[in-house]
């Protein structure tokens, strides 16, 4: 079945409700009570109800999914984009389900179901439903799945089975998506946390291009792979790629680095509130400017944490010519900034980029007094205080000027341990569902 056919497919079984196995009911949840006018509030809430994953994936690949472990459709909260009509949204799943299992004293990650392809999927939010109405596989230059298992060994992580204890092939094709934003011309534009990479996908969902860092020596891939990032983002922390993406409105785009590098090591990455931003010209096929950001203290932006490797970007989103709104969060809060891109902040290839440099970034307790120009940024809201708002929010998209759509991150309903799965294999759901909020501002931003 052709990715075209399949998307039919998968469009009619969720509207016309065949088969059962791509449309089961809904499930709603309530609407948060108003707050009081000068206060952010959730005006509206809708959740995704439980479709199949096996189904899902089958519809868009066949035989892709042999057994899905009793998964159902999640993860699609990894980012959300405006799909132009109103209620719409494009959203994208990340690697898929995946966890962690200590073996003999060490964490073990694992795929349960391998054969699961990231997919760019259209919502829309009908009331307290979340609908899904179009799906498109990404797939490699051949239309194979490009899958979610980690590319190279030694540099990403060993792949498992669901319970651990067989290793799974590393696949250099494997994308672990994050930030979707749609251009004009109707492709797509995502991030990946693996490379990390910025991976332009036609509008049938085939990767046209993957740019990865100069160094990363990705090899044996069924897609084109350019080496046009800075090679000092070879030091990202695993699993702490890329994850915000953004689109200006002149049409370059803004990606942010998840977590702080490991420059010069891991405990200097662990230690650091000073992350990454950086600009890419799809035009000039190349990154144009670079920007040092810097996060609040773990405490104040989820009291009670202390553990500062816990902070972490998730979202980006335009809300004018160089003006972003970030999202700095831990699993349990967040809260959005507004930055300005001003030239002047550009750090783009000077001696931060060098990994040689000591101190490095990263390292520095205070950088704007070491005369780095850090973004300054203003507190638009602490999502953490809004009732109504789940955790993990990873996807953010501007509904107007002063209403915002969240979506949160379910991990598929997986939970860490050897608790995940039964003993027949079948996932212990751990509940979380994935929920679109709107959440209404006191200001206009």
């Amino acid at each position: 079945m052709s990715p075209t056919a399949a998307r039919r497919r998968v469009h009619r079984s969720v509207t016309t409700g065949l088969p059962l196995a791509l449309a089961a009911a809904l499930v709603a949840t309530g609407t948060a009570a108003a707050a009081p006018s000068e206060e952010a509030r959730v005006v509206r809430t809708a959740t995704l109800g439980e479709i199949p994953l096996g189904a899902f994936s089958n519809a868009l690949l066949p035989g892709s999914v042999d057994d899905d472990h009793g998964v159902r459709l999640g993860g699609i909260g990894s980012d959300i984009y405006p799909a132009g009509r109103k209620g719409e949204y494009w959203t994208v799943t990340d690697r898929g389900p995946n966890g962690q299992i200590k073996v003999d004293g060490k964490k073990r990650r694992t795929f349960p179901v391998p054969g699961f392809d990231p997919a760019i999927v259209r919502i829309r939010v009908s009331g307290s439903t979340v609908e899904v109405i179009d799906a498109i596989p990404v797939t490699t230059s051949s239309g194979k799945a490009v899958t979610g298992l980690p590319d190279q060994r030694g540099r990403d992580e060993a792949p498992y089975t669901y319970d651990a204890r067989t290793p799974l092939s590393h696949n250099p094709n494997g994308l672990d998506t994050e930030g979707i934003v749609r251009a004009g011309d109707g492709s797509f534009w995502l991030v990946d946390e693996y490379g990390p990479s910025l991976v332009h996908v036609s509008a049938r969902g085939r990767v046209l291009a993957r740019y990865v860092p100069e160094g990363l020596a990705l090899t044996g891939t069924d897609y084109p792979v350019v080496e046009a990032l800075p090679s000092v983002l070879l030091h990202r922390k695993t699993n702490r790629g890329f994850e915000g993406l953004a689109l200006l409105p002149g049409g370059d785009l803004v990606m942010a680095v998840q977590s702080p590098l490991s420059l010069p090591d891991a405990d200097a990455g662990d230690a650091s509130r000073t992350t990454r931003l950086l600009r890419f010209s799809p035009r000039q096929k190349t990154v144009t400017a670079e920007y040092a950001y810097r996060f609040d203290p773990v405490g104040v932006v989820d009291p009670g944490e202390d553990d500062t490797s816990e902070l972490k970007i998730s979202s980006v989103v335009a809300v004018g010519r160089d003006r972003l709104l970030v999202e700095e969060r831990t699993d349990r809060s967040a809260r959005l900034q507004l930055v300005r891109l001003g030239r002047g902040a550009d750090i783009l290839g000077g001696s931060w980029d060098d990994d040689a440099t000591s101190p490095s970034l990263e390292q520095l307790d205070d950088p704007a007094a070491a005369g780095v120009p850090v973004l300054s940024k203003r507190l638009v809201v602490d999502l953490g205080t809004v009732a109504g708002v789940p955790g993990k929010i990873e996807g953010i998209a501007r509904v107007d000027d002063d209403t915002l759509a969240l979506v949160n991150d379910n991990d598929f309903g997986m939970t860490d341990g050897e608790g995940a799965f039964d003993a027949r294999g079948r996932l212990v759901d751990s509940g979380v569902k994935t929920t679109v909020v709107y959440v209404r501002l006191p200001k206009k931003l």
